[in-house]
């Protein structure tokens, strides 16, 4: 998941996806316009560490409410003063200009953005709440600027007749846009209604987030007996105790929710009452009526977003949010989700009677249900490909994976080299930090790494930055991945399962996206680009984790430093396309989810959650009474939070790009230098510059096609 490093965005930062990154500067505008204000504190300031990484071991909590604010006035001035500029408009004074702006609003966010994620406490999600409704109406008091739009839209309109470069283009084409999108367009009474709702949105995305955060900590599985945790391992059960201890229930053992309707530890669980207390907790844990129900925050979201697009002229918010998508209209993106549905419920009835025939030889007198699913088709995955979930884990030691798995795939594709430091202050005793090199020895970047499981942790994986590259400016990237991989009880080692592994090296992806990055204007650097090629880079990135060569460099014994069994190696990579019809079934079924809400007009948003959300389920041709959609509705954090509205299908087509490239690779070699530079000369290091198309076509030869993705998953065969 690519998360936009600032949560409103300053300066041109909504421009795109990952245009929050660096877009401003800390001097005055060189107008007549009045005196830009001079912030105080930490982050008035560059940072003096490397690649001006923020230093965290100054940064207080108190900090943050008084530089976002500051920041906020500072970057209003400077935008007042491009708009009263007396000379003409011109690319330079006032597009180029629109770049050097919130240089300390954008250093305050992103640190603000890293703890409130990771580390959050009360004082953190107060001041969280106070400021995110300032933000939303700092963003369109700058957007919806009548003299800055006059001066932009002067510029666009006379650019036939500018002789600029192709990056200057589309640096202009996307300001513009940006501008539109954001409402400059509007009446004055359509501006203001726009203004209400931007703001009652931010307040709401904001509580969405908290309130979910507190409903997946609260309902964590309390289990008083350690027999009903059979099938764990020691190490699981030692880590289960644990996190009992530190809620103060010594004696006891919880289970915290992950984020995901399936939990990881249901397919280990021997318990079937067990498994299923744990089902019900991960599915139920915002809509129990209490304080942390977020029903009713999902209504007033998704009617809000109706509202807004009706003053755009658009009959349904999923309508607006596509304006600068791959897919184009909601209508491509739904014809795309439904021509995999019918091949994945076919898999789904095929994998399920497989299943239940597991659980009769088991002794089962019952059918699989959604808490049954894991656990059986691990038993059915075992006996058909002979390979043991827990005999595998011995050979996933975190950092091992990081540092000859997912670092060695980027030397060998990319040619650069790590190097771990401890000089960096971080937020938490678990980050580690490492310097990137390029393939001549110069620094590319700087890597941070936070992999473990808190409660005080929003869920799921994410990259973002702290510094984006920027030729404007002479940066260089200063990126972060965040997991939550269950952490180990203390003194033993951090081993995971192969579904945390690939999310190391799809996070990579993203960071790679990031520190790639090779282009001029901060607002169109690194992941600067649309949800549904965003996730591209990252995609393609997981093909290498079982990439034979790969996989035996960082597949080894945690105790012996032995790899892999051969055998065994082999019965990993065989077994990647099992159980497809869940694993794809479980997204292709949030997606159309995701869509069913933002297909609403402001008239059509029901009063009933849960029984809209069946109703839309039921639409699918999915069998989602097996086989349950990734996020329900409640915890949708990616579409009511993190900014997927109307683009949870953007994973889903993203992998058809990366399937496609994938095939591509196999046909000119795989893992080779060759390759990894075609991809980053032609997609890693453009960011938002390109026609992604256009970009796709060069890397590949040809137009995206599903039969690839079809094929990967093993639902369709080689040669169909």
């Amino acid at each position: 998941m690519y998360k936009p490093a600032l949560l409103i965005g300053t300066a041109l930062c909504a421009a795109t996806l990952g245009a929050c990154t660096t877009t401003a500067t800390d001097t005055t505008m060189a107008t007549t316009a009045p005196t830009i204000p001079e912030g105080t504190g930490i982050f008035a300031t560059e940072s003096t560490l490397p690649f001006k990484a923020p230093d965290f071991s100054r940064i207080q909590e108190s900090d943050f409410q008084p530089a976002i604010e500051q920041g906020m006035a500072i970057e209003k001035a400077e935008w007042q003063a491009i708009a009263d500029n007396p000379e003409a408009p011109g690319f330079d004074n006032t597009i180029v200009a629109l770049q050097r702006t919130g240089r300390m609003l954008g250093r305050a966010q992103r640190a603000f953005s890293i703890l409130t994620g990771t580390v959050t406490n009360d004082n953190l999600d107060a001041i969280d709440a106070a400021l995110s409704p300032k933000l939303a109406a700092h963003s369109d008091t700058l957007f919806l600027n009548d003299k800055i739009f006059a001066r932009v839209k002067a510029v666009y309109d006379n650019r036939a007749a500018m002789s600029m470069s192709a990056e200057d283009a589309v640096l202009l084409e996307k300001t513009y846009e940006r501008f539109v999108h954001a409402g400059a367009e509007l009446s004055p009474e359509a501006k203001q209604q726009l203004r209400d709702i931007n703001t009652q949105l931010s307040t709401l995305d904001t509580k969405f987030g908290q309130m979910l955060s507190q409903a997946s900590k609260d309902n964590a599985l309390v289990v008083p007996d350690r027999a009903a945790l059979a099938g764990l391992s020691d190490a699981e059960i030692t880590a289960a105790a644990k996190a009992a201890s530190d809620r103060g229930l010594d004696g006891q053992y919880v289970i915290a929710l992950q984020n995901t309707t399936q939990q990881p530890l249901l397919a280990s669980l021997d318990n079937r009452e067990t498994r299923k207390a744990l089902f019900d907790k991960s599915w139920n844990r915002a809509v129990n009526g209490d304080a942390n129900d977020t029903r009713e925050i999902v209504k007033q979201i998704a009617t809000l977003r109706a509202q807004k697009a009706a003053l755009f002229g658009e009959p349904d918010y999923a309508s607006y949010q596509m304006y600068d998508r791959m897919a184009e209209t909601p209508e491509n993106a739904i014809t795309f989700m439904q021509g995999l549905a019918g091949p994945t419920a076919k898999a789904q009835l095929t994998d399920a009677a497989a299943i239940n025939a597991m659980i009769k030889a088991d002794g089962g007198d019952f059918t699989v249900q959604p808490w049954d699913w894991d656990y059986y088709a691990s038993k059915v995955r075992a006996e058909k490909f002979a390979i043991d979930d827990n005999a595998i884990k011995p050979f996933f030691e975190v950092n091992r994976v990081l540092e000859d798995g997912v670092f060695f795939a980027a030397n060998k594709l990319y040619g650069l080299s790590f190097e771990k430091r401890t000089d960096i202050p971080v937020w938490h005793p678990t980050v580690s930090v490492y310097t990137v090199f390029d393939k001549d020895g110069s620094e590319l970047a700087l890597f941070y790494f936070d992999p473990f499981q808190r409660d005080n942790k929003r869920g799921g994986a994410w990259m973002s930055s702290f510094v984006g590259q920027s030729g404007l400016y002479g940066e260089k990237p200063v990126i972060y991945n965040v997991l939550n991989i269950p952490p180990p009880a203390e003194g033993e080692p951090a081993l995971t399962d192969f579904d945390n592994v690939e999310t190391m090296f799809h996070e990579f992806g993203h960071a790679l996206h990031g520190m790639f990055s090779d282009v001029k204007y901060p607002s169109l650097a690194g992941t600067a680009t649309p949800r549904d090629f965003v996730e591209f880079p990252s995609q393609a990135n997981e093909k290498w984790a079982v990439e034979p060569s790969v996989l035996a460099n960082y597949a080894r014994h945690y105790q012996t430093g032995a790899p892999m069994p051969a055998d065994l190696l082999k019965k990993l990579q065989d077994a990647q396309g099992f159980d497809q019809g869940y694993a794809l079934g479980e997204t292709l079924s949030a997606a159309m989810l995701d869509m069913k809400w933002h297909d609403l007009g402001a008239g059509e948003i029901p009063a009933d959650v849960n029984a809209f959300e069946a109703q839309a389920l039921a639409t699918t041709g999915l069998h989602t009474d097996l086989v349950p959609p990734r996020y329900r509705t409640s915890y949708f954090r990616h579409v009511w939070g993190s900014g997927y509205a109307a683009g949870y299908y953007a994973y889903l087509w993203t992998e058809m790009l990366s399937a496609n490239t994938g095939e591509w690779y196999d046909a000119n070699g795989g893992l080779t230098r060759a390759n990894g530079d075609k991809f980053r000369a032609t997609v890693l290091s453009r960011g938002g510059t390109i026609d992604y198309n256009d970009a796709f076509v060069a890397l590949t030869g040809k137009e995206p096609q599903v039969a690839p993705l079809l094929r990967a998953r093993g639902l369709l065969h080689t040669g169909e």
